[in-house]
């Protein structure tokens, strides 16, 4: 029987194992944390209970697919579609509540934001159409190979091309599409869920607010882990085995084909390797001697964060589930971000509360808050400072947004930022997408699911094709399912 080893355990990784165990490959999985899940995990502080990474979940019924796929009841995975997309508060004290479905979305932009309600609605529908356009050969396939690529759906994918905005940034597609700046800077935002700033990456990467407004997002219940245990129980199902506390240190290689990996407890032997690991990392730490793809991999990364995970002895019926209180100057925030790699004084601040839905994440009259600022990626900035003047800035323009002394309820705390996010999940630089899509084609130049010059070695995860976000880890997998169906000729 063939033997993978898969490097990593978060999504990508864990969905990876599912997919290759099904086909029937001796699959084991190694994590050098001691928990499973990357990102998609979870602390609890005294009663508190918080998801440490990734907070908007949308397309569910691709954690349906991977139970459908072992036999299992899709119904198992257990969740509920929010009836808000987001909240959002704007710097002249208006606050907009922006309901989840096209029709309402269109609604809420002409009476809050005195948008055409029909122009509204015909753009979310476009956006629609580009994503159910582009789905099947640019996300659920490699670009990387044309068998992948020309399927039946390129010819509805390239009929298109003139709608996707693709020669033009998100902002200024947005700009001409809307009046009202409020507007564009909502779709604007969007951006950052790839870790980019909407000011240089296409309008493109509008297909992102299709999922958003049009579909709205979910909420596992029990919170987002639950989409990594889930992942993970299914693997246990199909007899993958886990090496948690376990550092891959090598990718053992010979004549252009994989042969194993070496950890630091000892050597594995195997024919596959799925490297869910950062792919800067990957060539940098564990591939030695083999030639790297360096244009790709010195594209400029992706943004960074600074989250405080904050418990909040009070119920504030003024936020929900998803919050954003906007930046002023949007575009200095990103210049900020992406081009000095500086603190910004009037950062956005996203603020997320699961006990909002899920009442035992919170004592009480409580509540959960992850209070998230877009922040550059580390090159040496004195961060201890960086993140006690953004706790400061948070607590104050918090404060100020809502009329109550923040500071004062709150009971718990801990935070993330960027030199954690590398130690702890391998993001270089505490990236947290690998490449950024600051550019034309960036997105169509991410790395490849598979190795051009090794055989036996594939990529999953958000770092590499077809990009950002947990959709698209989960995407990345099936990719690799694809490619090692072709390349050993198995059948699923």
């Amino acid at each position: 029987m063939m033997k993978v080893a898969v490097i990593g355990s978060g999504i990508g990784g864990l969905s990876s194992a599912i997919r290759l165990a099904k086909l029937g490959l001796d699959v084991s999985v190694f994590e050098a944390n001691e928990f499973v899940g990357g990102k998609v995990n979870e602390q609890w502080l005294g009663e508190y209970r918080f998801d440490m990474g990734p907070s908007v979940f949308t397309e569910p019924a691709l954690i349906e697919e991977l139970l459908s796929l072992c036999g299992k009841d899709p119904s198992l995975f257990h969740y509920r579609q929010l009836a808000e997309s987001c909240r959002y508060f704007f710097t002249d004290g208006q606050q907009v509540i922006v309901p989840a479905g096209m029709k309402q979305t269109a609604q809420t932009f002409e009476t809050e934001f005195g948008e055409n309600r029909l122009r509204t609605e015909r753009f979310l529908k476009r956006l629609s159409k580009n994503y159910q356009a582009l789905s099947p050969v640019f996300i659920q396939a490699s670009l990387h190979r044309l068998n992948q690529w020309f399927n039946n759906g390129i010819f509805r994918a390239i009929v298109r091309i003139p709608y996707y905005g693709m020669i033009r940034s998100m902002y200024a597609v947005n700009q001409a599409r809307f009046k009202n700046p409020k507007s564009a800077q909502l779709l604007n935002r969007m951006a950052t869920y790839n870790g980019s700033s909407p000011y240089r990456t296409p309008g493109l990467l509008n297909i992102i607010s299709h999922l958003e407004f049009n579909e709205g997002p979910a909420m596992p219940i029990g919170g987002m882990v639950q989409i990594s245990k889930t992942l993970h129980q299914l693997c246990l199902g199909l007899g993958v085995t886990f090496h948690l506390s376990e550092r891959v240190e090598e990718i053992l290689h010979t004549q252009n084909k994989v042969t194993g990996i070496r950890t630091n407890l000892k050597t594995v032997d195997c024919n596959i390797v799925v490297s869910n690991m950062d792919v800067h990392f990957t060539y940098e730490r564990l591939l030695k001697g083999l030639h790297e793809p360096k244009k790709i991999l010195r594209q400029e990364k992706s943004s960074s964060a600074i989250v405080f995970y904050w418990g909040i002895k009070e119920t504030v019926k003024e936020l929900g589930v998803h919050n954003i209180f906007f930046a002023e100057d949007y575009q200095a925030e990103f210049e900020a971000i992406f081009q000095t790699k500086t603190r910004y004084e009037d950062p956005t601040i996203y603020v997320h509360i699961t006990s909002k839905v899920e009442k035992g994440d919170a004592p009480d009259g409580s509540e959960n808050w992850f209070v998230m600022v877009n922040a550059p990626i580390n090159v040496g900035q004195d961060w201890d400072e960086f993140v006690l003047e953004t706790r400061k800035t948070c607590v104050a323009k918090l404060s100020k947004a809502l009329g109550q002394d923040i500071e004062s309820l709150i009971e718990v705390e801990s935070h993330n930022e960027p030199r954690k996010i590398e130690s702890v999940y391998f993001g270089k630089q505490g990236s947290i997408y690998g490449n950024s899509s600051n550019s034309a084609f960036s997105a169509f130049y991410r790395h490849p699911n598979f190795s051009k010059t090794l055989k036996g070695l594939y990529f999953a995860g958000v770092t590499v094709h077809p990009g950002g976000g947990i959709p698209l880890a989960l995407n990345s997998a099936k990719i690799v399912e694809r490619c090692v169906r072709e390349d050993y000729a198995l059948h699923s």
